[in-house]
């Protein structure tokens, strides 16, 4: 047999029954074909999967790009585990266990026909910006977190508008009164981003999209910016105001703190099986695909 692309294999899955199953087989079927396996800390914790070496994410991360992760579950756990793998280089594999995700795009039935092409070698290779974002409070770092999606910094009240400050490369460019701002990368354009009326952007664009959140004017458009910019978000008002990346990393924040974001030196690296096609994704997940009936 010949030797396979990948010698080590990290296998990370949502906490279910069904998903356990799977990654047993998926872990057995690589055992049996050479490949070292081992089992994310927290899966192996909630799913019966004996006789595997368990590892952190950070010990995952150790490996480097000689290792595989392949997650099994929806975009939410491909997501975690891309924010704690890509600033390392380990590539990863979305296998979907529910309905087609954006970016965990394969069958949970085809996994082993597109596994065993990734063991030949025979993948697509794709790499995603990371959003690396800090909280600045009186000069000083008070919260930093990373986001493949989108940061979005919004009212975390009951009601009323927040008024915010944007600059980009320390330039003012509006004043907004709004429900919060969105800061999206391609990946995140699909997410809360779309749904808030901004564009989708092709994953491979270097490039951000802001997107007001129910902006108090319309003259507050969706804007795309490149991706090489540094954009300061001031919180302007004094009232509840929060920022999250990715939906998961959540900080309070007062009047007079500045959110600052950039795009990071790395990226995230995403694997297809051979043919992938970011467009069917779409077709897919959009249901553009579909033929709508002609009224007479």
């Amino acid at each position: 047999m010949p030797e396979s692309a990948f010698q080590q294999a990290v296998l990370i899955g949502k906490y279910q029954d069904g998903v356990s199953r799977t990654l047993t087989e998926i872990a057995s079927w690589l055992t049996e074909r050479g490949v070292d396996v081992a089992i994310e800390r927290d899966t192996a914790r909630h799913g019966d999967l004996p006789g595997y070496a368990e590892v952190s994410l950070a010990e995952v991360g150790a490996r480097g790009a000689g290792c595989v992760a392949i997650v099994v579950g929806g975009d939410g756990t491909m997501l975690g585990a891309a924010r704690e793998l890509a600033p390392f280089g380990v590539p990863l594999l979305g296998i979907n266990s529910g309905r087609l995700g954006f970016i965990t795009d394969i069958a949970e039935t085809d996994w082993r026909q597109a596994i065993g092409a990734l063991l030949g070698g025979q993948f697509e290779r794709e790499q995603r910006a990371v959003l690396t974002g800090q909280v600045l409070r009186d000069g000083h770092c008070i919260f930093a977190g990373i986001a493949i999606n989108d940061v979005v910094v919004n009212r975390s009240g009951a009601t009323g508008l927040v008024e915010l400050r944007v600059d980009v490369d320390g330039r003012p460019m509006y004043v907004q009164r709004a429900d919060g701002l969105i800061v999206a990368t391609p990946t995140g354009s699909t997410a809360y981003s779309l749904s808030a009326g901004g564009p989708i952007l092709h994953p491979s664009l270097p490039g951000l999209v802001l997107v007001p959140i129910a902006a108090h004017t319309l003259s507050n458009r969706p804007i795309v910016l490149p991706e090489q910019v540094r954009i300061d978000i001031e919180i302007v008002s004094h009232k509840d105001v929060g920022v999250n990346f990715d939906m998961q990393h959540f900080a309070d924040l007062l009047g007079g703190d500045r959110v600052r974001l950039e795009v990071a030196a790395y990226r995230a690296v995403f694997l297809h099986p051979p043919g992938w096609s970011y467009f069917t994704t779409l077709r897919k997940k959009l249901r553009w695909h579909e033929i709508l009936p002609v009224e007479d």
